[in-house]
């Protein structure tokens, strides 16, 4: 079966998109830089002669990712544990804390550690912009709002969120994180950002990640039956990779007080079936659906309020799902080829 690979109308340009932009020869560090909006934001600031130090342990990040960057001068690489110290002897102008896995089936993989890398993770990065005199953004999540009661959620909702459930090393992991920016702000004058981001998905993400939308593309261009679990009914909202990297960027290097939590992602709402549908749509699929039972706490609505980004970023989503499905179905389906040559190889 061939992809779907038609022409599509471009995401629009990051830079005609952005607030301001960081000035040449000014350092940005990303953690988790080698995973998929962590490398997304290696891409940008590469292509704005920024200097780019990406620190990644590679539990979840692929080298591939970031690999063509190592031989640039502008570029370092390196591979730690967010949740140790590090304290570089040059200057850092911003640090984006991007470093956690955002997949159920990663991140319950060992709980503690994942609470770890958040908590301890965060206040590493926080100490290290008070004494840089840095600004800080922190990837928070959807995730905060839980199996949320009001739709769709403003950053005012306070959120319905199980501290013992399997989700919880995630989900009260970020909240904490939230508490240390908010404090570190508050306290200790540090400017701390935080983006609230809801599923987002495009070219990058690891087939195996075990989100929603690569687990459906991927199943979908492999004509395996599509998995759903529950009843379908549960909604999401899903971001293009290109708009969530123009929140984020717009986010921190936006001028005067963005203390306080920002919503960035998608408000078009989806039931699980709905995009199961139209995965098969644009796939040319005719892959069955297969339904599981419903994991413990998964949430049954996700919808963000983003009127804090439009008024205070100028930014909001420009692609719609079918686009950005298409956009991401080549790179899929290019995935797919070289796992199939790899596994060849091993099979000699």
């Amino acid at each position: 079966m061939k992809a779907n690979t038609g022409k599509t109308k471009p995401a629009a340009s990051l830079r005609s998109r952005l607030i301001s932009l960081p000035r040449k020869g000014q350092t940005v560090l990303i953690t988790g830089g080698a995973g998929f909006l962590g490398s997304a934001l290696c891409s940008f600031y590469m292509e704005q002669e920024t200097r780019v130090i990406c620190l990644d342990d590679l539990s979840t990040g692929r080298m591939r990712n970031i690999d063509h960057f190592l031989e640039s001068p502008n570029f370092t690489f390196v591979k730690q544990d967010v949740a140790d110290p590090f304290d570089p002897e040059d200057g850092i102008d911003f640090i984006f804390n991007m470093a956690c896995p955002a997949s159920p089936v990663k991140y319950q993989a060992d709980p503690i550690k994942t609470f770890r890398t958040i908590v301890a993770g965060s206040e590493n990065m926080l100490r290290l912009a008070q004494r840089k005199g840095a600004r800080i953004l922190e990837a928070s999540t959807s995730e905060i709002y839980g199996d949320p009661e009001v739709s769709p959620q403003i950053e005012s909702y306070r959120g319905s969120v199980n501290t013992m459930g399997p989700r919880s090393c995630y989900d009260e992991g970020k909240r904490a994180a939230e508490t240390l920016f908010h404090e570190y702000c508050a306290q200790n004058g540090v400017d701390a950002r935080v983006a609230r981001i809801f599923n987002t998905y495009g070219p990058g993400m690891d087939p195996e990640d075990g989100r929603v939308v690569s687990n459906f593309l991927v199943q979908a261009l492999k004509g395996a039956p599509l998995t759903i679990y529950g009843d379908g009914k549960q909604t999401r909202s899903f971001c293009y990779v290109d708009d969530m990297i123009a929140g984020l960027v717009s986010l921190m290097h936006a001028e005067g007080d963005m203390s306080g939590p920002v919503n960035l992602g998608n408000p078009g709402e989806f039931t699980v079936i709905e995009l199961a549908r139209i995965v098969l749509e644009e796939t040319g699929s005719d892959s069955p659906l297969e339904m599981r039972p419903l994991p413990v706490d998964d949430p049954k609505l996700r919808c963000p309020e983003i009127q804090r980004a439009r008024e205070e970023l100028g930014w909001e989503p420009t692609v719609a799902l079918r686009e950005g499905l298409r956009l991401s179905i080549p790179y899929f389906a290019s995935e797919i080829a070289i796992e199939g040559r790899s596994q060849k190889v091993v099979e000699r």
